[in-house]
């Protein structure tokens, strides 16, 4: 344009010359016509030729300037055109460079102007695009390709609009498209290629998104401010739940604004403090105001500088620390926390460098291993620490777990300042970011007190836990090897079914603690008088031995000593005791060739000798399988009970372990049968609950014992929980869970109120099963329960494989708390043993005071026995399960 505007100017003074010129050329001829009387000359001839010639040459002068000027236009018009096509090259060159499309359209909305860039977004090309065409046309060409897919009207209003258009590519690129009206009515249409920027837009949201989220679940608060005016820019939700109050309500705020004036100032001089230190962080401990409560925070600040690293925002984190401040004064970093926390793991733990061997990291308790404080064991390795002998162990076992790169777990001993104590070492390889072994933590846990715990409950399993006889399975065990030993050798040996006289007396007379001291006695007179043969007690009042020699003789002679021994008088707690001993025997190999036969004829000998006179001896006679006939009989008899009703229910309270009667509050009771023979009269539970464990009546009977306690029990208003045995006949026979179901159903009675107890025994027959229906019934919500645990093939693996609620301890283990250490060990064992797997403990038979007070003392859980009641029907415990004012308690003396 400044090209143009200068030719334009320059045109002027031409044509002012050309004019001038003109002018001075006609001035002398028409002055020269004005001098002669302004008469027109009437010939040519008559002019003066001066004046002629100026004329032509005036004329001359004139046709040439206007040539000149003609060839001057001419010229400037081909520099112009010249000028504009470079012009237009420019241009278009530059629009075709741009990284974005455009379009431009007159007012009829023709295309006058599309770049290479807008077709190559496209995929167009200059061909596709002729002359004349209109905006219009091209979207149909557009859509007809594929790369446009809404209408036209919906393309202007959105491309028109302030955030334009985004279009969606085939290929998966997105176009932002924005379109503009010029004044005269025409148009221009940018099309730029954001699918990088969408790309990086969504990544960047999503990192927002994730961050937030994770600030949201830092458990402390978390919120920043600009430095600028102090007002929030984020705060957390943990932040939200402290103050009572939404983000949006805090973001755009100040202090001031949102808190009280005391808590304002703290928060605005910690902000300052932080703006003031020197690394831009200050961390402190305040008290603010949260609507009218105190609290303590322990606060951090950061300041957060921008890429001129001028202070842009400040970040604070703080933590309520009211109900902990005193563990957060002893916890000054991070560091002293994890020091703290890994001191107190019970085990001892130790970190090793691997390239190295280097000791990094041990806690207290790994004192005990190294043998020196911790701080001294820092740095060192095994060679320096222990005897060469040790340390060549312990680099070979640290060598293992490095190569296998896995977990390796063994027990050794080693040797402390306390002697040499038993440890479970776990070794575990912690690999780099490369891969590659970087450390190795080891723990090392004493299991020395743990496996002799083990080695007492294996004993236990084997062993009665009264009188630390051998117990049934022991004594069939033996009884199988002398078979082994003697098959073929034509040697015999006798089987003795001893039956104790008087021990029912006894126990009701003196009580059970007397008896229980009774048969200790007998089993060491026994033991005295067996000469080395095997001795084991086989129920309650029965024990069984093993006699080789000549027989019957030998084992007639030693029944007879038995029988003598056993009639002496004993001296108990300063009474005289007097008791017998009936006796039954069989002979290997003429009454029977295997273990379950010889015991099962001696038992049936014994039946016979007490069915003669009490303090009698009885070998086996074929005959004698009468007892199975009157064992059938008693049977018959069981099952009309069951269906005349001749069976009822006694309750046994079961209370919490006190110091006193009177604090052990009473939780529950135990409900036990109870047959009223119409002939025999009271039949006792020892005679017929193992005729029906043997025939089946069992199942019948318990669902009959279940479905009765569970009536009994949801009519009591108390919700005391009451506790039912279930036999390991039940689990093998029928649906047991279904059962136990339908009644909690039927009787309405709370599941959490049912305790089932359970023996050994339902795991013995088939682990699996047995397991898989406890798991089920605990999945009803009722509580399972191990009973007499200690007495029979109790195991640690059911209480591995099964989370019980409770294990009750057998009555044989308390009777003698305070006369025998063993008992005491062991009973205190089983304690600790049930608490380590979080089951509650109750122990069963107590009859003192001074053993109720010892069990308090070890923290047992819960106590039943004569001293809190006897097994009643529940009308005498009305006042305990809130039927009545008056609490009937029947409490045991003699």
């Amino acid at each position: 344009m400044a090209e143009k505007n200068w030719h334009e100017g320059s045109t002027l003074p031409i044509a002012v010359q050309a004019v001038v010129c003109l002018a001075s050329t006609v001035a002398p001829a028409r002055a020269y016509a004005l001098s002669d009387n302004f008469a027109a000359p009437s010939y040519l001839g008559q002019l003066d030729p001066n004046v002629v010639w100026e004329v032509l040459i005036a004329g001359i002068v004139v046709c040439a300037f206007l040539a000149a000027i003609a060839l001057w236009i001419h010229s400037s018009l081909r520099r112009t055109r010249r000028l504009q096509l470079r012009r237009n090259a420019f241009v278009s060159s530059a629009m075709n460079n741009l990284n974005q499309g455009v379009v431009m359209t007159d007012a009829q909305r023709r295309i006058i102007f599309c770049n290479d860039r807008y077709l190559e977004i496209y995929g167009l090309t200059r061909a596709d695009v002729w002359a004349n065409m209109n905006g219009y046309e091209l979207l149909e060409l557009r859509r007809k390709r594929g790369v446009l897919g809404v209408s036209d009207d919906e393309f202007y209003d959105k491309a028109a609009s302030t955030n334009g258009l985004i279009t969606e590519l085939p290929d998966g690129r997105a176009i932002l498209v924005k379109y503009f009206v010029l004044p005269n009515g025409g148009s221009v249409a940018t099309h730029l290629d954001v699918s990088e920027q969408r790309r990086l837009s969504r990544q960047l949201a999503s990192t927002k998104q994730f961050l937030e989220t994770v600030l949201d679940n830092v458990p402390a608060c978390v919120a920043a401010k600009n430095i600028e005016d102090g007002r929030y820019i984020f705060a957390n939700s943990t932040y939200e739940r402290f103050w009572g109050f939404s983000r949006d309500h805090v973001v755009g705020k100040n202090a001031r604004e949102l808190f009280a004036s005391a808590s304002a100032d703290s928060i605005e001089a910690t902000d300052r403090a932080a703006l003031d230190s020197p690394d831009g962080q200050f961390r402190n401990e305040f008290e603010v105001d949260r609507a009218g409560e105190r609290r303590m925070v322990a606060s951090i600040r950061i300041v957060v500088r921008n890429e001129s690293n001028k202070p842009e925002f400040l970040l604070l984190v703080f933590e309520d620390i009211t109900d902990r401040r005193s563990l957060s004064k002893e916890l000054e970093s991070a560091k002293k926390f994890l020091e703290l926390v890994v001191d107190n793991i019970p085990v001892a733990l130790i970190v090793e460098q691997v390239k190295d061997g280097r000791y990094l990291l041990a806690n207290r308790s790994a004192e005990t291993i190294l043998n020196r404080r911790r701080e001294e064991a820092t740095g060192l390795t095994a060679s320096d620490i222990f005897n060469p002998k040790e340390a060549k162990l312990i680099i070979a076992r640290d060598e293992a777990a490095i190569k296998k790169r896995g977990m390796i777990t063994e027990e050794h001993p080693i040797s402390t300042k306390d002697g040499l104590r038993l440890f479970l070492t776990r070794r575990a390889t912690v690999l780099g970011d490369g891969g590659e072994p970087q450390y190795l933590i080891k723990t090392h846990e004493d299991v020395t007190d743990r496996r002799q715990t083990e080695s007492r409950m294996a004993h236990m399993a084997y062993h009665d836990g009264l009188t630390d006889l051998p117990n049934r399975a022991a004594f069939l065990q033996a009884l199988t090897q002398m078979i082994e030993a003697c098959e073929g050798t034509g040697e015999e040996f006798a089987v003795l079914c001893v039956d104790l006289d008087g021990l029912k007396e006894v126990n009701d007379v003196f009580g059970h603690a007397l008896g229980d001291k009774l048969l200790i006695e007998v089993a060491q007179r026994l033991q005295d008088s067996a000469r080395g043969g095997v001795v084991a007690r086989l129920s309650g009042d029965e024990f069984g031995l093993i006699i080789d020699g000549k027989q019957p003789d030998a084992g007639l002679a030693l029944a007879q000593h038995l029988g003598e021994a056993v009639a002496e008088e004993f001296q108990i707690d300063g009474r005289a005791v007097r008791a017998g001993a009936t006796t039954g025997m069989a002979i290997f190999p003429h009454n029977g060739t295997d273990g379950a036969s010889l015991l099962a004829n001696a038992g049936a000998a014994l039946f016979r000798a007490k069915q003669k006179s009490r303090g009698t001896i009885s070998l086996y006679q074929p005959e004698m399988d009468q007892q199975i006939r009157d064992r059938r009989v008693l049977h018959q008899d069981l099952s009309m009970a069951i269906k005349n009703g001749e069976l009822s229910l006694a309750f046994q309270p079961q209370g919490v372990a006190r110091h006193s009667v009177a604090e052990s509050e009473i939780i529950g009771f135990e409900a036990l049968a109870r047959w009223q023979h119409p002939v025999r009269g009271q039949v006792s539970p020892a005679e017929f609950i193992p005729i029906a464990e043997e025939s089946g009546l069992i199942v019948e009977m318990g669902e009959w014992i279940l479905r009765e306690t569970c009536r009994e029990a949801a009519s009591w208003p108390k919700p005391l929980q009451v506790a039912v045995n279930l036999s390991p006949a039940q689990f093998m026979h029928g649906d047991v869970v279904g059962l136990v179901h339908s009644i909690l159903i039927e009787t309405g009675l709370a599941p959490g109120r049912l305790e089932l107890e359970i023996t050994e025994g339902v795991l013995i027959e088939d682990f699996d099963r047995g397991l898989a229906l406890l798991r089920r019934l605990k999945a009803l919500g009722v509580r399972i329960s191990m009973d007499d645990f200690g007495s029979g093939y109790s195991s640690l693996s059911y209480l591995q494989a099964f989370p019980f609620d409770k294990i009750k301890i057998d009555r044989a283990f308390i009777i003698n708390l305070g006369r025998n250490p063993q008992s005491a060990a062991i009973v205190r064992a089983v304690i600790d043993l049930g608490h380590g797997l979080e089951m509650s403990i109750i122990a069963e038979g107590v009859e003192t005071v001074e053993q109720l007070a010892f069990l308090a003392k070890e923290g047992c859980d819960g106590v039943q026995g004569y001293l809190l009641g006897k097994p009643l029907p529940i009308g005498k415990y009305a006042g305990l399960v809130g039927r009545a004012e008056i609490m009937e308690l029947a409490l045991k003396t003699g």
